[in-house]
């Protein structure tokens, strides 16, 4: 959807709806004022009539509003005005496009309220707004016979605002909220392919297809004859029992100085996880083509990257996978010989992220990152600790970790700070090689990225354990969240000091 701003007074818009916001306790906005002036007096008619109270998303349509050029108008519920904030507004928003997309509005206008003053909550609004309806807007059907779009789908949505100052605010907000939003749409897409669909070789064709679209971004593919002279032995151990090839995903987006050192992002992307020889129960295991979502995420952030321009150098690094049985796969007690020279006791073939992983982080020191954040659905532990809304945050930087977590809070994207003690590295010993791949039953989620620490000391790194955020289980809501994009993009527009 196409998202615009406007010096348009309300009245003299020709649209077919108008949106404005009421708050509860029938305290209106200034510009929802002026609206019920202009209507008669229609808003403050449909508060005394109980039909609408200004809940946070709730909707009333008057339609043929008198003094109004618009075909409708939208009272829109936007909860408590002490509460009010760029949440608040894109929830109720989202809500209202969703249902405006189905009754066949074409174009619809938000004016946009006063009761946002400062210049950070105008950019975070309208950044949040569209990340929000684009989300809601959604849809998968690239595997479908039969298509089934709306009939008239919205397709443009105007924010209402005179004046200039916020009207740069407000169009610097869309800017960024539609480049994060199409970060996500590609993760969303990626991910909710099927494993015999998104293997690894089509991770990198599409990643590869990104980097033809923007001149900066420079995108490679290792095959396994390259890993193989680098000495990946952990990541290739996993793709043995696979018929499909491993790739490792190299895109490099060259927007700062040159020379500068970049931020590294590294994505698991194992295209479908069955466990190997350590097999996963059967029930869900459909749902294990988002093993990638890791992956597919550092790929629609560095889109993101690229659409904004930002001025800043950035790497995504996926190691791309399958981790199936078969008589070449690992075996539980065998060991392999990392990038690092590290060996590896796989005490657990289903503990295979890590692997890949491993020698990806490895390879990141060759571009002297300036930080590393790797992205993984690592553990199903984190889902115990964390439940589906906040990802499981870990790292070896204070400063790193909490610069990540503060870009989470910003954009609604949260993660939460796990420790990360010499106490659980000990689970981790081996009697047979330097290191074991899993650190038995307590504390699934530290051990998992205490094990990726040990190939970390080079640089500072932050590890997002995205297990219980990445997507959606069952029903109707089943499918790939695009999480945590709108994080990693926050964090690199607050490196470059254009977030808001």
């Amino acid at each position: 959807m196409d998202y615009a701003v406007r010096a348009t007074a309300a009245e003299k818009l020709a649209c077919d709806c108008l949106i404005v916001l009421l708050f509860e306790k029938k305290k209106l906005d200034q510009s929802t004022i002026a609206i019920d002036e202009l209507t008669g007096g229609a808003v403050t008619t449909a508060l005394k009539s109980g039909d609408i109270g200004g809940r946070c998303g709730e909707k009333l349509v008057l339609y043929d509003p008198p003094g109004l050029k618009a075909r409708r108008l939208m009272l829109l519920g936007a909860g408590e005005r002490k509460q009010f904030g760029s949440k608040a507004l894109a929830d109720a928003l989202s809500d209202a496009v969703a249902e405006l997309d189905r009754a066949g509005s074409r174009e619809a206008a938000l004016l946009f309220p006063a009761a946002l003053e400062a210049d950070s909550q105008v950019h975070a609004a309208a950044r949040a707004l569209v990340i929000r309806s684009e989300e809601r807007l959604y849809r998968f059907e690239q595997c479908k016979s039969e298509k089934n779009p709306p009939r008239r789908p919205l397709r443009r949505l105007l924010l209402l605002e005179p004046g200039r100052g916020r009207r740069r605010l407000l169009e610097k907000g869309l800017e960024q909220g539609q480049a994060i939003a199409e970060g996500v749409r590609t993760t969303r897409d990626l991910a909710n392919l099927p494993g015999n669909i998104c293997t690894p070789t089509y991770l990198a064709e599409e990643a590869k297809r990104l980097g033809r679209r923007y001149d900066k971004l420079k995108v490679t593919a290792l095959t396994e004859k390259q890993m193989e002279r680098l000495g990946m032995g952990a990541l290739l151990s996993v793709s043995r029992g696979s018929r499909q090839e491993a790739r490792l995903v190299v895109m490099e987006y060259r927007g700062g100085k040159p020379g500068s050192r970049p931020v590294v992002l590294v994505g698991k992307g194992l295209t479908f996880d069955a466990g190997g020889i350590s097999l996963k129960p059967s029930a869900n295991m459909d749902e294990m083509k988002y093993d990638m979502c890791g992956g597919a995420s550092v790929i629609g952030t560095l889109q993101a990257c690229a659409e904004l321009d930002l001025p800043i150098n950035v790497v995504g690094l996926v190691p791309a996978s399958e981790n199936l049985p078969d008589g070449a796969a690992n075996k539980p007690g065998d060991i392999v010989t990392s990038m690092a020279g590290i060996t590896i006791e796989i005490l657990n073939t289903d503990a295979e992220g890590r692997l890949i992983l491993c020698d990806a982080l490895t390879y990141a020191e060759r571009f002297k990152p300036a930080a590393v954040i790797d992205v993984a659905t690592l553990t199903g532990a984190c889902i115990v600790a964390l439940g589906h809304h906040i990802s499981g945050l870990l790292g070896n930087d204070d400063g790193l970790v909490e610069e990540v977590a503060a870009a989470g809070e910003s954009i609604d994207d949260r993660a939460w700070r796990l420790p990360m003690g010499e106490e659980y590295q000990k689970q981790l010993e081996s009697n047979f090689a330097d290191i074991a791949n899993i650190g038995g039953k307590g504390a699934g989620t530290i051990t998992a990225a205490c094990f990726l620490s040990r190939f970390t000391e080079k640089y500072k790194w932050a590890h997002l354990d995205i297990a219980g955020t990445a997507w959606k289980s069952g029903g109707k809501e089943k499918g790939a969240t695009g999480r945590p994009v709108p994080l990693l993009t926050e964090f690199l527009l607050r490196r470059c000091k254009q977030a808001p």
